[in-house]
């Protein structure tokens, strides 16, 4: 039984539309807090911008996800009649299979979310901050959502899981240097595989995926052209984080596609970030630099020098992210 496209819709419009909303609200709070982004070196503002990003994309995943359980026990219980039996049993069933999994990581995306948070509030200490990274990848880990690469050995499974995540989430952090990009390019990767897990028919993976995508494309209006509202780290982190958990669930390799090249689809969909840190972090190891240090080699700043304006050195970034992503179905 093929699963209803209505869902996956909904989830997507549903996490758009409480990420739109919730934003100005969040952002509200953020000024009234003191949680801001202030004017200084290397920044292009003038004025303090609020830190909302990551609370509004949470907020945009966690409502529609809770609203949809809830939907779903009162379907159990006969309260509603919104979907077919045979929807109701498919979903409770992936659900109960995959409980502790689920549940890990989106204990995770909120202890991402944290560690972000403290990170913009009180700017933590690398060591601090990744410590709390690898907790986070290693519950994740621990939970089932591993990759294996084909290598049957449980200690190999867990470190490349760990890295994964770890890099993916440092990634997406390195791309939030400008309006718009690392939004931009999460919505654009989650939108890949929400398409690939749904052709799959792996469809708990492909709603979290959709209310991923849905959810960045909410606050993306608040940061792209013109920013009212950042991610900040505890927006990156947490987009990071989706990603690399977004790529570890589908199966890619399957008795239904049975090429084992399929396992670099991951790659190309992450292609650019993964490929930006690459040499970011090769460079300032050439230069003697601390790879978490700040600067502008990125790829994005490589684009205004040459003379593109911010918005369309972003918007290539997408457009080069898009065609990548749409490899990944070849």
């Amino acid at each position: 039984m093929n699963f209803p496209n209505t869902f996956y819709l909904l989830a997507f419009v549903g996490a758009f539309a409480t990420a739109l909303i919730a934003l100005p609200l969040w952002r509200k709070w953020c000024l009234r807090s003191g949680l801001v982004d202030d004017p200084g070196h290397r920044k292009i503002h003038e004025q303090p911008v609020p830190l909302a990003g990551g609370l509004a994309v949470m907020t945009g995943l966690v409502l529609p996800i809770l609203l949809g359980l809830l939907a779903l026990w009162a379907q159990r219980l006969n309260l509603l009649s919104l979907f077919d039996s045979g929807t109701t049993d498919r979903l409770s069933y992936g659900l109960n299979k995959r409980s502790l999994e689920l549940a890990a990581i989106f204990l995770g995306a909120f202890g991402m979310l944290i560690v972000g948070l403290l990170d913009d509030k009180h700017e933590l200490k690398p060591s601090v901050k990744f410590a709390g990274q690898f907790l986070i990848a290693a519950l994740v880990a621990a939970a089932g959502a591993r990759i294996t690469l084909f290598v049957p050995n449980i200690i190999f499974s867990y470190a490349i899981t760990i890295v994964w995540i770890l890099t993916l989430i440092n990634a997406f952090n390195f791309m939030d240097n400008m309006n718009g990009l690392c939004a931009g390019l999460g919505a654009i990767s989650a939108l890949c595989f929400a398409l690939l897990s749904a052709f799959a028919g792996q469809y708990l993976v492909a709603l979290i995926a959709f209310v991923t995508c849905g959810a960045l494309l909410g606050f993306l209006p608040y940061n792209f052209p013109r920013a009212r509202a950042f991610l900040g780290d505890a927006g990156s982190h947490l987009v990071g984080y989706l990603l690399a958990v977004l790529a570890i669930l589908p199966h890619f390799y399957s008795q239904k596609n049975p090429h084992a090249l399929a396992v670099l689809s991951p790659l190309l969909i992450l292609a650019v970030p993964l490929g930006d840190m690459v040499w970011v972090v090769l460079l300032r190891w050439k230069l003697g630099k601390p790879f978490y240090v700040g600067d502008n080699n990125h790829l994005s700043h490589r684009l205004v020098h040459r003379g593109f304006t911010r918005a369309k050195a972003v918007m290539l970034i997408w457009l080069l992210a898009a065609i990548l992503g749409a490899l990944a179905f070849v």
